[in-house]
């Protein structure tokens, strides 16, 4: 940790890095993922999906950034290199030679449930140990992973 002026004790800051660091490492993976369905979806509704997948890639970036930029705020060292991402994240990996929009969509649904599972979890796991901060941070990332998944998961309905 490095030295700051922030007012939680280290153990706190020290624990609230923790968890943001495993949701940035996550973070990263989803955003590559939802590229991943971006580049190769294919079907009648591609250009509305593709189009709808790099608006999320977009979002799932700026969550990114949320999360970096708390864990800098806290005097921790954000770890978001690709190397750390693929060692680190929790999401179940995406599988290549997908082209079909439902098979994307399905995939892209699962991944943002899973990664707005995990930051509602970090909600009360960060309070519980003091830091209502980054508990507010996974509040906004949740609630908007939320969205996205409900963008994305509107078009595999009937």
């Amino acid at each position: 940790m490095y030295r700051t002026s922030n007012t939680l004790s280290e153990t706190i800051r020290s624990k609230a890095a923790a968890v943001l660091n495993r949701h940035l490492a996550a973070a990263i993976d989803l955003h590559a993922q939802v590229k991943q369905a971006h580049w190769n979806v294919r079907g009648p509704a591609f250009i509305a999906i593709h189009e709808l997948l790099d608006k999320v890639a977009e979002a799932i970036e700026d969550y990114s950034d949320t999360i970096a930029e708390r864990a800098g705020a806290l005097g921790a060292t954000a770890e978001g290199t690709v190397h750390v991402a693929v060692q680190r994240s929790f999401l179940e990996q995406y599988k290549l030679g997908v082209a079909d929009e439902k098979s994307h969509l399905a995939a892209v649904t699962a991944a943002l449930a899973a990664f707005g599972d995990s930051a509602r979890k970090a909600i009360d796991e960060t309070a519980a140990f003091g830091d209502q901060d980054t508990s507010d941070v996974f509040t906004e990332v949740s609630r908007g992973v939320d969205y996205q998944l409900w963008l994305v998961e509107s078009h595999l309905q009937p």
